[in-house]
């Protein structure tokens, strides 16, 4: 079968639906692809890179009398007529908020796939555009919020004063509003975050934000995505976002409630209540704005100097890297319905994964599809199970630990009586060593064992040098097995077996670590 690539109709648009690599790995599957001239311009794919990479750069008729056509926006009608019956069309459709769009399609009896409607399951991961492009949205908006921000995002001591660092708060910790965070804090910013869903409170601290809650029952996510809001939950976070609101510098809003209007979490009131200067980013513009007086694709400058931005082309902004995202979402789609790599796609609508992004086929609407049910709320503990009475231990006779003791203390008083004056002296350096040692490495953490091998290796080496020097005074020594020479070869002996042991045994251990960390 055949795949066509063509240039966006959007003269807003900048990227591209295939890159060199994904053509590479698209007739790897079996598949011919054909890209429009010029189809990768914006992104810095020229059409050598394409050809280079197997593809044919045709005109915009042919891709579109493609068996499968996959690219960015929505189809014009136009684009439609163009496409032959029983064709497959993979793009972002916008499904919930396009039902007309979705009519004309299943007319035309095109097979769409919608790059937007992949399930928030597992399995499904790979696929999600979504995902792909709020992880660049999240990225871009902190750096538009910083082009415009007028001081620095960490602070500084200089000889002309001190420079606080930048407070942000980030609205919604999803993939989009993780990844503001995760810029923002790699920037050096005071970060805060806040999200309808109260088991995400880790994920936010684990990126280096502090999660601010809203006193109120939190909300438990379903379907993978923030649910819509209650009256009692949006009443105190209100109140949250106007207290944050008068300490930030910036804030991006992130919150999205698929197939409805974004819910409004920012007020005029609370705008007018930040200081001059600084910048809200309102991710949700497109859809009606979480913020009150944002506008899509505009700066807007507030009569107390707050700057909004309303850009809904925030991937588009970085072109390339977006580009490779979603082609290699592309391409794990196909993986997915070329299960033999012969260049025949095949559907399977039982798939859920498959079935969810359906959502047209042979003249028929197939949105909405089946509910996958994916909860992402903490398992209930179970009742704890009463513990059973264990069976008493007889206690140990201590007549016996005495008599152990007492042989012991014999055993090293003989061993002082028939040994070199020297021994006492160096045999309690070894005891206080082994003290020092026990009470040192107890308290070294767990994450630094590893390096710490790297010592014992060195001193296991100085015991190996050690126990040699005692091998060669025995060797030098005619009487090799006369009273204290024995001693030292017996004593040399065992240094070195056991030294050697850990010396190797430490090595191996390492070798085997850091193979955990090379790629291949």
């Amino acid at each position: 079968m055949i795949i066509g690539i063509p240039l966006e109709s959007d003269p807003r648009e900048t990227r591209v639906a295939a890159t060199p690599k994904s053509v590479d790995q698209l007739a790897k599957l079996g598949y011919e692809v054909l890209v429009e001239a010029k189809a990768g311009a914006k992104a810095a794919f020229p059409d050598a890179e394409f050809e280079q990479a197997g593809a044919r750069i045709v005109g915009s008729q042919e891709v579109w009398g493609a068996d499968i056509v996959c690219k960015i926006n929505e189809p014009l009608d136009s684009e439609i007529a163009a496409m032959k019956k029983g064709a497959y069309l993979i793009g972002l459709i916008g499904a919930p908020r396009n039902p007309e769009l979705l009519e004309k399609l299943a007319k035309a009896h095109i097979k769409v796939l919608a790059m937007d409607s992949v399930p928030r399951i597992s399995r499904a991961q790979s696929l999600d555009v979504i995902s792909s492009m709020a992880n660049i949205g999240g990225y871009r908006a902190v750096i538009e919020a910083a082009n415009i921000f007028g001081s620095f995002f960490t602070g500084q001591v200089t000889a002309a004063g001190k420079v606080p660092p930048a407070k942000v708060f980030v609205s919604g910790a999803g993939v989009a509003g993780l990844a503001a965070i995760g810029t923002a804090n790699s920037l050096g910013a005071i970060v805060r975050a806040t999200d309808i869903r109260a088991e995400v409170a880790e994920e936010v601290k684990s990126m280096g934000a502090e999660f601010v809650a809203v006193e109120a029952e939190s909300q438990t996510s379903e379907d993978g995505y923030a649910k819509e809001a209650t009256e009692d939950y949006a009443a105190a976070a209100a109140r949250m976002y106007a207290e944050q609101a008068k300490e930030m510098d910036i804030i991006i809003t992130t919150a999205l409630i698929p197939g409805r209007p974004a819910p409004r979490l920012l007020t005029a009131e609370m705008v007018a209540s930040m200081k001059p200067g600084s910048v809200i980013v309102d991710m949700a513009a497109g859809t009606g704005g979480n913020v009150e007086g944002s506008r899509p694709d505009e700066v807007v400058t507030t009569a107390n100097g707050v700057k909004i931005i309303g850009y809904t082309d925030l991937p588009c902004r970085l072109p390339t890297q977006a580009s490779q995202l979603y082609s290699q979402n592309v391409v794990n789609l196909m993986k997915l319905l070329t299960p033999e790599k012969d260049g025949a796609l095949v559907l399977d609508i039982d798939d859920p994964v498959q079935r969810g992004m359906l959502v047209a086929m042979d003249g028929e609407v197939m949105w909405p599809p089946p509910v996958v049910a994916v909860s992402a709320a903490p398992k209930q503990e179970e009742a704890p199970v009463a513990a059973q009475p264990m069976p008493e231990k007889k206690p140990r006779d201590k007549r016996i630990t005495y008599a152990v003791l007492a042989f012991c203390a014999l055993a090293f008083l003989a061993l002082f009586t028939i040994s070199p004056s020297g021994l006492i002296g160096h045999f309690m350096v070894l005891m206080l060593s082994i003290v020092i040692g026990f009470y040192v490495i107890g308290n070294v953490s767990h994450k630094l064992h590893t390096p710490l091998m790297s010592v014992t290796n060195a001193i296991s080496g100085i015991i190996l040098v050690g126990c040699l020097l005692g091998l060669v005074l025995v060797d030098q020594n005619t009487a090799l097995f006369a009273g204290t020479n024995l001693a030292i070869l017996m004593l040399s002996v065992c240094g070195i077996l056991l030294a050697s042991i850990n010396v190797f045994g430490g090595f191996t251990v390492t070798q085997r670590m850091l193979k955990m960390f090379r790629k291949g």
